[in-house]
């Protein structure tokens, strides 16, 4: 099995907490004491494994090139088991946002199926899943976080303020960011904090280039206070224009959205070496679809912004360089 716990690193920058995060911190630990919490290791031949990564594999390049990119930087066996994770959490969003009957959009329901110790034999995420559940010791905890989290958007499509929405990040981002720590490995309990703080981070990063996407589906992420102090309604959204307004809020989300990446940037060096460019890369593309937004004068109502798979591989070299280094962003 690949190591779980290296060798402890000393963090050069602190972490800048702010008040929204310590309820975010406070669920954090609480599911942290999950971790001994290990099920059984599903009795599967190795072929069967190796078709239900190879399934896994397949819906993550699907769904997110940035991810398939990035994760592609790590170990195999933490590779797999990384884009495992990846599919479970997919998976779990797709049930909330496919109609359907009320059995097949129950996120919990799929989720005790997905997690049984004996997954059917025809269930390759089930499978694939369970035994890196197993391998990596994820807290079984931040699976039901992460599945509660999901299922909000079943009964909740607006959010009053950045705390709500934060906290909203963390059931669906930043327990992914935890459960990939421990896939990776990690210095110590200092470590998650930072986990938290990155996982609201690339939550932000898709919402920000989601507006028009989620309005049509009846959703509005971007924090109600904040769209009426930057003088905007839902008949603005509906319209989709891009004016001074607009481009002032898009303005100070990206400007707080790249604070988070930056005050996040620094756990990075307390992951386990062979992970850390992997996961610096992740921060790194993600963070490129602001500058994306912002080059195309902040319109996210008529077109989806995104990196072209040539920026995407000159990012790398210099992006290696400074997660070795321990540069800042």
């Amino acid at each position: 099995m690949d190591d779980i716990f290296p060798s402890p690193i000393t963090p050069s920058t602190p972490l800048r907490t702010q008040g929204w995060e310590a309820v975010l911190l406070s669920m954090a630990y609480e599911a942290w004491s999950s971790v001994a919490a290990v099920v059984p290791r599903p009795g599967v031949s190795g072929r069967t494994l190796h078709l239900a990564y190879a399934f896994c594999n397949k819906l993550t390049a699907r769904y997110s090139r940035s991810f398939h990119l990035a994760s592609s930087f790590l170990p195999a066996g933490k590779r797999r088991a990384i884009r495992a994770l990846y599919a479970f959490c997919r998976t779990a969003d797709n049930i909330v946002d496919t109609p359907g009957s009320d059995t097949e959009r129950d996120p919990a329901a799929w989720c005790r199926r997905i997690l049984s110790p004996d997954p059917p034999a025809d269930d390759l995420l089930a499978i694939a899943w369970g035994d890196a559940h197993h391998r990596y010791r994820i807290p079984h905890h931040l699976m039901e976080q992460l599945v509660d989290g999901v299922a909000q958007d079943l009964y909740r499509a607006r959010y009053r303020t950045f705390e709500d929405l934060a906290a909203y990040a963390y059931g669906v981002a930043s327990t992914v960011g935890l459960m990939s720590m421990q896939i990776i490995g990690f210095s110590g309990e200092e470590a998650i904090p930072f986990a938290v703080k990155l996982g609201v981070a690339l939550q932000l990063t898709n919402i920000l280039r989601d507006v028009g996407e989620d309005w049509q589906m009846g959703r509005v992420y971007l924090p109600a206070d904040e769209l009426e102090e930057f003088g905007l309604s839902d008949a603005d959204l509906a319209a989709g224009e891009v004016d001074a307004r607009w481009r002032a809020l898009m303005r100070f989300q990206i400007e707080r959205n790249r604070r988070l990446y930056a005050e996040a940037w620094p756990g990075i060096s307390m992951l386990h070496r062979d992970g850390q460019f992997a996961v610096a890369a992740a921060a790194e593309l993600y963070r490129g679809i602001l500058d994306d937004i912002e080059a195309h004068d902040f319109d996210v109502f008529h077109r989806r912004a995104h990196l072209h798979s040539w920026r995407r591989l000159k990012m790398l070299p210099g992006l290696w360089w400074r997660a070795r280094r321990g540069l800042s962003l």
